[in-house]
């Protein structure tokens, strides 16, 4: 693949603008509807077991199609499919916000989530050719702290929006953004030249099938339990997805080089990415749930919610800044033990039911800002190992990583269903959040494979 490297002169701020705008419009797709699901759930009369594809089902076309799409745009160019990406998640937001029925609703989701897919390895891939060195470092941090902003203003406009005019005006916000964003990308960002390749079309359609059958056959647990459809769909899943891994070893130009994916600063930021997706995707979903079930109202719930993206958003460009100087590896595992400790500390609050009184609304904001901070020391180091790394070259590298990280994602939401439908409102949140206080140990273990990464580029 041919490396066509602009170095500092195409990194201008209003380049990082126009890219950053697409990760925010990104972002909120995927949370905003977390704190108004009761509302919507409500006027579909709709149980959460269904009512989860509302979020799910973005994430699994937004997270099965990633690679594909980081090789169509290492392709025909990543400035084009970031704009069509621009223009597909306008529609879609406009689609979901007129949707009569749940049905659809979950359908303009879905489309919506495979318009948004393009976002994560587009983004990444146009921040490492723009910028290099320490510049790019920096714009990783600015990255890392719009997701953050993102995280914010997702939950927190969903339940003003929602208690204000209704659930289905939360999606029109996205119209202008995502417009905003594709005309400044058109004006500030250089095209970015295609590159004639090969396609792995059996490569990528066993990917694209094994890690969407993964994550739906999670997702349909709650609904169906551990049925004989669900564990058939896991089962070959994981099939599919050891066939990828076989044909990619054995041809000559595979769709993703497995070979790659397999070297130690990729596999522990990836790793790293899941576990802290998944405590991020579970905590923005089962937070808001419980404190509505405790009577608090959604507006409620999304300025409590605010207090772990606001972490995310203050230090995420501190991370970015210091982090070669303190060094990658100290900063990920400081972020995961928070990580751990956070959500250990929020199944104590809800065991306790905290927010029933009004001063433990403070005791649990205080424990969502140690999750907080504890995300934003591992997104950063997290995304510029993978981009350091051999595979962060490639798009369809750049696609597994963002693959993996939204799987996460959609594995945490799904596992607040789970716990939900298994063990009740009663002890179902304390489970919750201790499952996820296990994944971010295994990331931490994670973190000590393979020897220290090389000084920076």
């Amino acid at each position: 693949m041919t490396d066509t490297h602009r170095g500092d002169d195409g990194g201008t701020p209003l380049a990082l603008a126009a890219l950053l705008s697409g990760t925010l419009v990104g972002t909120i797709s995927n949370n905003v509807v977390n704190v108004p699901m009761p509302a919507i759930l409500a006027d579909f009369d709709a149980p959460l077991e269904s009512g989860v594809f509302i979020v799910v089902g973005f994430l699994l076309t937004f997270t099965a199609t990633m690679p594909v799409v980081g090789w169509i745009g290492d392709r025909i160019g990543r400035r084009r499919v970031y704009c069509a990406s621009m223009i597909g998640t306008a529609l879609c937001a406009i689609g979901a916000a007129t949707a009569p029925t749940l049905e659809l609703l979950i359908l303009w989701r879905c489309l919506g989530g495979l318009a948004a897919s393009a976002l994560g390895p587009a983004v990444m891939g146009l921040l490492t050719w723009l910028f290099a060195g320490e510049r790019r470092g920096r714009a990783v941090g600015a990255w890392a702290s719009v997701n953050g902003i993102g995280q914010a203003i997702g939950p927190t406009m969903g339940g003003f929006i929602a208690d204000a005019w209704g659930w289905r005006w939360v999606f029109v916000p996205l119209v202008p953004v995502a417009l905003a964003g594709l005309i400044g990308t058109l004006r500030h960002i250089p095209r970015y030249p295609g590159t004639r390749m090969s396609f792995d079309a059996v490569g990528a359609t066993a990917l694209t099938v094994g890690s969407g059958l993964l994550i739906l056959g999670v997702a349909l647990i709650p609904r169906l339990g551990v049925s004989v459809a669900v564990l058939s769909a896991i089962a070959v899943a994981v099939v599919v997805l050891a066939f990828f891994v076989w044909h990619c070893l054995r041809t000559p130009e595979p769709f993703v080089d497995v070979r790659l994916v397999a070297e130690s600063r990729f596999a522990r930021s990836t790793l790293a990415a899941f576990a802290f997706m998944f405590g991020l995707g579970a905590t923005l979903l089962a937070v808001p749930l419980y404190l509505v079930d405790r009577g608090r109202s959604g507006s409620v719930a999304g300025l409590v919610l605010l207090a772990v993206p606001a972490s995310m958003t203050v230090l995420g460009p501190l991370v970015g800044r210091y982090l070669d100087r303190i060094g990658p590896r100290r900063v990920l595992r400081t972020g995961l033990l928070l990580m751990a400790a956070g959500q250990v500390g929020l199944a104590v609050a809800v065991g306790g039911r905290i927010a029933d009184r009004v001063h433990g609304l403070a005791g649990l904001t205080a424990i969502l800002v140690v999750v907080g901070i504890g995300i934003a020391f591992v997104q950063t180091p997290a995304a510029t190992g993978a981009t350091r790394s051999p595979a962060g070259a490639q798009g369809t590298g750049l696609g597994l990583y963002n693959l993996i990280r939204f799987s996460g994602s959609a594995m945490g939401a799904a596992w607040v269903a789970i716990a939900l439908a298994a063990f009740g409102a009663a002890t179902g949140y304390s489970a919750v959040f201790l499952v996820v206080g296990g994944v971010a140990v295994l990331g931490l273990l994670g973190s000590f494979v393979g020897p220290d990464p090389a000084p920076a580029r």
